[in-house]
């Protein structure tokens, strides 16, 4: 068995637990009454009550790959020993994934606390940041961004995983949407890094592509449940931390720096999305955490798309932006300045029928 069937299997293994603990979490919501109920909030326009655990359907699939992962460990030393010296680096970096993990759970946690008692959100941020801290502290994840110096380093990885918290919190607003869009970034992330032969990093972004995958298939239009904050969070948090861990630059094979910029195309979508939402709420003096109609997705509306066709187009442009981000990893300067000036061109465009061609009064 090659690297590359190892990534199917954990990718596989992980959708079909999502296919299992999706339905459950499904029935535990109703049970429990952890509904989204429509036009709670002026935002939300769903027709029904839907079931909020989808964070738990996903970190449950995820946490249940690894568990047996870890009891398939001799098995895997006897039949599979290329493998096994792959991941040999693994009990040293032990501590830092249980921290990983546990700060995970807190994220689902955190967002499913939001979910049932709709938390202020600076009470929120709070403990995104809390999380953040831990995980820079003590879950070996690190942005330098050739500094070097600690301190700025420790700030901004914290600063980088609430980033994406909010980025894809704010992205889970239509039907698969979000979900979907995090698992086409958890794929480019798995190849990003087995690329660089980070064959642990590789493969727990193949596992969260496949958490990710098999909720989906729950998910997308017409949705029975939704991930509600405990799945952005999740997401987000899964998202922020494997992006940071991929190695993109070393020195001696990397042509040029410019390799720090593919975390950016990859999640190119949610990052532009939230920081336009942003301005629009400053521009119209409304609060920055209160949701409205102003995203990609809905933009793309107003251009007269249906919801699914809006969905579609966005992941769509999220792979686009993703393929554009892989020849980075081996292009000179030159390649990447082109690749870069393309992907601005790509938004540009998007900006300009959006906003000039179907002018909208922001709401």
């Amino acid at each position: 068995m090659d690297w590359t069937e190892f990534y199917l299997i954990v990718f596989f293994t992980a959708f079909f637990f999502a296919l299992l603990t999706t339905p459950v979490c499904k029935r535990l919501a109703r049970k429990w009454e952890i509904l989204d109920v429509p036009k709670c909030e002026q935002h939300k326009l769903h027709a029904n009550a839907t079931p909020l655990l989808g964070g738990v359907a996903m970190f449950s699939a995820w946490l249940l790959t690894l568990l047996l992962a870890a009891l398939g460990r001799g098995i895997q030393a006897e039949y599979f020993p290329e493998l096994t010296s792959g991941l040999k680096g693994v009990p040293l970096i032990l501590p830092n994934f249980i921290t990983l993990i546990l700060c995970a759970a807190a994220s689902v946690a955190l967002g499913l606390y939001d979910d049932c008692h709709s938390m202020k959100a600076w009470k929120k941020l709070i403990g995104q940041i809390v999380i953040a801290a831990v995980t820079a502290a003590g879950g070996g994840v690190s942005i330098t961004l050739f500094i070097g110096i600690p301190a700025v380093s420790y700030l901004l990885t914290v600063f980088w995983i609430v980033l994406i918290f909010n980025a894809i919190n704010f992205f889970d607003n239509m039907d698969g949407l979000a979900v979907g869009t995090s698992t086409i970034a958890f794929v480019f992330f798995a190849f990003a890094a087995a690329v660089n032969q980070q064959y642990f990093v590789a493969s727990l972004a193949a596992l969260s592509a496949g958490a990710g995958a098999g909720f989906w298939i729950y998910n997308r239009s017409p949705a029975s449940i939704f991930m509600g904050d405990s799945g952005s969070h999740l997401l987000g948090y899964l998202l922020a931390v494997i992006s940071a861990k991929v190695t993109y630059y070393t020195p001696g094979v990397s042509t040029t720096k410019f390799t720090m910029l593919i975390p950016l195309f990859i999640l190119a979508i949610p990052l532009l999305d939230t920081l336009t939402v942003v301005l629009i709420r400053l521009h119209n003096r409304k609060p920055i955490y209160v949701g409205d109609h102003n995203h990609i997705s809905h933009r793309f509306m107003h251009m007269g798309l249906t919801r699914p066709q809006a969905v579609t187009m966005v992941h769509l442009l999220s792979l686009i932006s993703g393929l554009a981000a892989l020849p980075l990893l081996w292009g000179d300067a030159r390649t990447c300045f082109l690749l870069i000036i393309q992907g601005l061109l790509i938004f540009a465009q998007i900006t300009y029928l959006q906003f000039i061609l179907h002018k909208k009064e922001f709401s």
